[in-house]
């Protein structure tokens, strides 16, 4: 096995590089001298399907045939398989390449079980914790069973407790992390969501996005039941059906759980003229849109999870300038603030009527925008990030030696 200080990254919901978070931290512990290898499920785009590939200096090992989950069972049988698969190729990248740290990724929060058992060989467990799984499940389904909550529960607390650090994305995680999990908070550390300043930057627009209209609203990320994309498609209808307004068109980019639910709504409420599902967005057409686009849309409802959770797609949207409609959440009010409109409830009338006081404000739109990148470049950006993440490596290693 080798001397090096490696890191093996294990991640179950995403493709990397796709996970833009994840491979940000690859790249940092890379940069940092780290050696770093991932294992992660196949995607469905030519780039993500390779078994393993060798990138920018980290090896990444991918998984194929994970089963689409439906219903609690359902989910319940992809977190088996998948933390099976992940263990036998933990296994081979030990035997291989060798690590030291293995860092999982939730959701689910499993993976502290697979680290469990490198324990006796010197393995140390870092927790980074992306959602917070309790909240995401009340959030998806309707009928909430109490016992598979508990339960869940109970599987985030072993987390926090067998992990020798543990990442969060917000200060709201920390103070959870530290209460439900009783951590001290010196092995808590923050870790936004965030691009880099350099990356995500306002480029050329393309009118021709604008198919013909004066407007450009854009929602860009995961589509499940917690999302709330339905509730940007209602609003669009109010805005052209009720309101009257033929000038905004609306381009939804990402995929999902729900993708064909809300193109089934589109088709229902009569507004494919106006709303463009994309599906998946690679960073030119994210570039594209971003830049040409006059608002982000935020329509995560409020929920005990979307009121804690740190979104991608806020910090994305001020890096490209953009001011955005939200509804009024804690952590998205913390990240945009001045950047942002806030509409109380989950009424889609409502978040209609932010859009397109919005629009009609082009000098309110610009002062929001740049308040939103000023921010964003001063504080948020992933180099103010990184240095946090690697940090947590070096006190890992420091206190192993």
């Amino acid at each position: 096995m080798s001397k090096e200080r490696r890191v093996l990254i294990i991640v179950q919901n995403l493709p990397v590089p796709l996970d833009r978070r994840v491979w940000l931290e690859c790249q940092a512990l890379v940069a940092a001298g780290y050696g770093v290898s991932v294992i992660c499920p196949r995607g469905d785009r030519p780039e993500d399907c390779s078994s393993f590939e060798v990138l920018d200096g980290v090896n990444i090992h991918r998984y194929g045939g994970t089963p689409k989950a439906e219903g609690v069972v359902g989910f319940f049988y992809e977190f088996a398989y998948c933390w099976l698969v992940s263990l036998f190729l933990a296994i081979r990248v030990y035997r291989r390449e060798g690590f030291q740290v293995i860092q999982g990724c939730n959701p689910p929060d499993t993976f502290w079980a697979l680290a469990l058992l490198f324990r006796p060989l010197g393995v140390k467990y870092v927790f980074d914790q992306h959602d917070m799984c309790p909240e995401v499940y009340q959030a998806r389904f309707e009928r909430p069973s109490r016992l598979l909550f508990a339960a869940l529960k109970r599987l985030e607390r072993w987390s926090y407790r067998s992990a020798d650090q543990v990442i969060v994305t917000n200060a709201i995680e920390r103070e959870i992390a530290l209460q439900r999990g009783g951590r001290d908070g010196a092995d808590v550390t923050v870790v936004r969501n965030a691009p880099l300043s350099d990356r995500f930057v306002r480029g050329a627009s393309h009118p021709e996005l604008k198919r013909g209209r004066t407007y450009l609203c854009c929602y860009l990320g995961v589509m499940g039941p917690q999302d709330g994309v339905d509730i940007a498609i209602r609003a669009a209808d109010v805005i052209v059906h009720k309101l009257g307004r033929s000038d905004v068109s609306f381009a939804l980019m990402g995929f999902g759980d729900s993708f064909d639910d809300l193109r089934a709504l589109v088709e229902e409420l009569d507004v494919g003229d106006y709303v463009e599902l994309t599906g998946r967005a690679d960073d030119t057409m994210i570039g594209q849109y971003l830049s040409t686009a006059d608002v982000g849309l935020v329509p995560d409802p409020p929920t005990a999870f979307n009121d804690i959770s740190s979104m991608n797609k806020t910090v994305e949207y001020m890096a490209f300038t953009l001011p955005l409609v939200a509804f009024d959440l804690r952590e998205t009010r913390a990240t945009a603030g001045a950047a942002g409109v806030y509409v109380g409830g989950n009424d889609p009338a409502a978040f209609a009527d932010a859009v397109v006081a919005l629009l009609d404000d082009p000098d309110r739109r610009a002062e929001m925008g740049g308040r939103g990148r000023e921010k964003l470049v001063r504080e948020l950006a992933w180099e103010h990030q990184a240095d946090a993440y690697v940090h947590v490596y070096d006190r890992v290693y420091d206190r192993a030696r």
